[in-house]
């Protein structure tokens, strides 16, 4: 399928995005001295950038693909939550927020730059119990209301609480009687949820090692990409596996194989914050729009490699992806 073409075509689509809300913070600035308190640099604070983060960053990429999007998490009454919600709104994502326990934070990420170089990271959390969704014997009516009219939904999971068992079960349980729902997991491999039969899963390289149940190889034998590709369509079948591989592309397996491979497109890389978000909001809509796999696959792979050539989380700009496009395809 034409690259551009399906580009186009995947903004007839609606998606919703299920999962860890947080808001990146960024300090950027310079260091010119060495504090006398403690052998740790002094920065000096230049300016301060907010965007989204975690699932937030996944309804800000499909948003800026021109994809009708909402997203469904925790967001509280505070500064962090307001500027957040604001920056969704800004694009046209939907928020929904279904009722939670009160007095816990929004999450932010704060991250420490000086001349590009991250110094430091500050993460401000609650316990991931307070983030669940799905407290509530109402909860499954909410998901089911949330699902109407959408073509896929993504399920990004950060391990910060919202994604839980139970809230896997009502959606799987919802999927079964939508025809056509495509249910896309990002897998945290850590949390041991069982997603049997998703449309979609877009683990990185070392999730998928984990999946798979195989240890990380030493630096001078190969990644054992088949056997990883076997051992988790053995434990989960899924209709789709695509591995992110980092500088060595993707892979597309379907039904226990690697079907396909596809080298990186990344022509320079400063920050590969966000590119799994990034991906697996790419593949969605354009899978969600008709496409193969292998087509769906080659634009998340374009996509991907905008967003790495840039410093911090930075979702994919349509404007940016055409020209790539053009420039390459």
């Amino acid at each position: 399928m034409n690259l551009p073409d399906l580009l186009k075509k995947m903004a007839g689509t609606r998606i919703l995005v299920i999962g860890d809300l947080m808001l990146d913070h960024y300090i950027w600035g310079d260091v010119h001295r060495i504090s006398p308190e403690a052998p740790v640099p002094v920065i000096h604070a230049a300016r301060d950038t907010w965007t989204a983060g975690g699932a937030a960053n996944v309804a800000l990429n499909l948003a800026n693909l021109g994809v009708q999007t909402s997203v469904l998490g925790h967001l509280a009454d505070d500064e962090a939550g307001h500027r957040l919600a604001g920056i969704l709104a800004d694009r046209q994502v939907q928020l929904i927020r279904p009722p939670v326990p009160g007095g816990t934070a929004t999450i932010i990420k704060t991250r420490v730059l000086a001349r590009s170089q991250q110094l430091c990271r500050i993460d401000r959390e609650g316990a991931r119990e307070a983030y669940r969704l799905d407290h509530t014997a109402e909860f499954p009516a909410q998901l089911q209301q949330a699902l109407a009219g959408t073509h896929a939904v993504i399920l990004s999971d950060y391990a910060k609480g919202v994604v839980t068992q139970p809230l896997v079960d009502s959606l799987l349980s919802a999927a079964a009687v939508t025809p056509g729902l495509l249910v896309a997991v990002d897998p945290k491999p850590s949390r041991r949820l069982v997603i049997p039969r998703a449309g979609l899963l877009t683990p990185n390289r070392s999730e998928a090692l984990e999946l798979a149940g195989l240890p990380e190889p030493h630096p001078d034998e190969a990644y054992p990409l088949e056997e990883v590709c076997r051992r988790i369509f053995a434990a989960y079948d899924p209709q789709l596996l695509v591995i992110t591989l980092g500088a060595d592309g993707m892979a597309i397996c379907r039904t226990g194989q690697v079907m396909e491979r596809l080298p990186t497109e990344a022509r320079e890389v400063f920050d590969v914050s966000g590119a799994g978000d990034t991906v697996i909001a790419t593949l969605t809509a354009a899978l969600a729009a008709g496409s193969d796999p292998s087509s769906a696959a080659r634009l998340a792979n374009a996509a991907a490699g905008t967003v790495v050539a840039h410093m911090g989380t930075v979702p994919v700009q349509r404007e940016e992806l055409v020209a790539w496009l053009g420039s390459t395809h």
